[in-house]
């Protein structure tokens, strides 16, 4: 009698903390002190500190994308993750617009208004949970575009030679960082209207 073939590992357990999704969301939050430190170095000639704190915030961004896509095609949505999650892109996200309003290069009211409405959609979500979950639109997905994009322009410094493209590029990014505002308030808004109306469908169905 032939032995028996090895079993295939299975999936990874949805319950199991160290898994890659996880891993990926604890190296985002990891990425925050980093950005910190990198946006309070003076900026030389060459601005490789601001660069390296631009490349720091796309690598941390795109482990946003990857952790949650990985997380739902391999089962392995965990608690730990649900909460960790929205943190690290907040504190992330937040860090670097705080970091720009305090060295003077973004307007306070951007940050206000974009961190008001990241914090306010996760305490909705929060709200309505009980009722049902909130799915990520299809502006929401293009706001965190934006939003990165428009980010990563304000940390980005010209180097040394190309002076003469400052004023062009001063007003590129402050155009993309407009765009990503309003996206960023309608999304928003649309976010308050189907939480409304989660929990009256929820409170009308609990009522029959």
């Amino acid at each position: 009698m032939s032995p028996a073939p090895p079993e295939r590992p299975g999936p990874w357990p949805a319950s199991a903390v160290l898994n890659l999704p996880n891993a990926l969301t604890g190296f985002r939050l990891a990425c925050v002190p980093m950005l910190v430190a990198l946006l309070a170095m003076p900026v030389s000639a060459t601005g490789l500190s601001r660069d390296a704190a631009a490349a720091v915030f796309v690598v941390a961004s795109i482990t946003d994308i990857l952790d949650g896509a990985i997380a739902r095609r391999r089962g392995l949505v965990t608690t730990f993750g649900t909460i960790a999650d929205p943190i690290a892109d907040k504190a992330l996200t937040g860090t670097a617009l705080v970091g720009l309003s305090v060295l003077g290069e973004l307007p306070w009211w951007v940050s206000i208004v974009i961190l008001a409405r990241e914090i306010g959609v996760t305490l909705l979500r929060l709200w309505v949970l009980r009722a049902g979950v909130i799915p990520a639109s299809r502006g929401g997905k293009l706001k965190t575009v934006v939003q990165t994009i428009a980010i990563t322009m304000y940390l980005v410094v010209l180097p040394a030679g190309l002076e003469g493209l400052d004023p062009w590029w001063q007003g590129a990014r402050a155009l993309v960082m407009a765009v990503a505002v309003v996206l960023t308030v309608a999304t928003g808004a649309d976010y308050v209207r189907r939480a409304l109306r989660l929990r009256a469908d929820a409170r009308d169905l609990h009522e029959r």
